[in-house]
């Protein structure tokens, strides 16, 4: 408990102190001296990304003899008994909250950081 309440001093006392420390301009010099930030090339890299996405797509496409094996597989799907039906929709909806979970859960500490 001493801890905590030395803790506390501690910040008290930070938070007190004066918000800046005068340091003849060093801080002014150091930032005139960095490299420009660069431009980010968010549009260009998107367009990159799009493109290849709906090329390997085509690709597939036309691989898969047209698609004709998603057909195959939803004839598969609607002749599979309805517990069946169940359990896949529920293993998939667990699997796909389990990893949003785990995105949010790391989205979260890397804002914390």
């Amino acid at each position: 408990m001493n801890e905590m309440g030395q803790e506390d001093w501690l910040d008290r006392r930070l938070q007190d102190a004066a918000p800046y420390i005068d340091d003849g301009g060093f801080t002014a010099q150091v930032l005139k001296r960095l490299p420009s930030r660069r431009r980010a090339r968010r549009p260009l890299r998107a367009v990159i990304l799009l493109g290849i996405t709906l090329l390997a797509s085509v690709i597939a496409y036309f691989v898969s003899d047209g698609g004709r094996f998603v057909s195959l597989n939803v004839e598969r799907l609607a002749t599979l008994p309805v517990l069946w039906l169940f359990a896949i929709a529920l293993g998939s909806g667990l699997l796909v909250t389990t990893l949003g979970l785990f995105a949010a859960i790391s989205k979260t500490r890397d804002l914390q950081s």
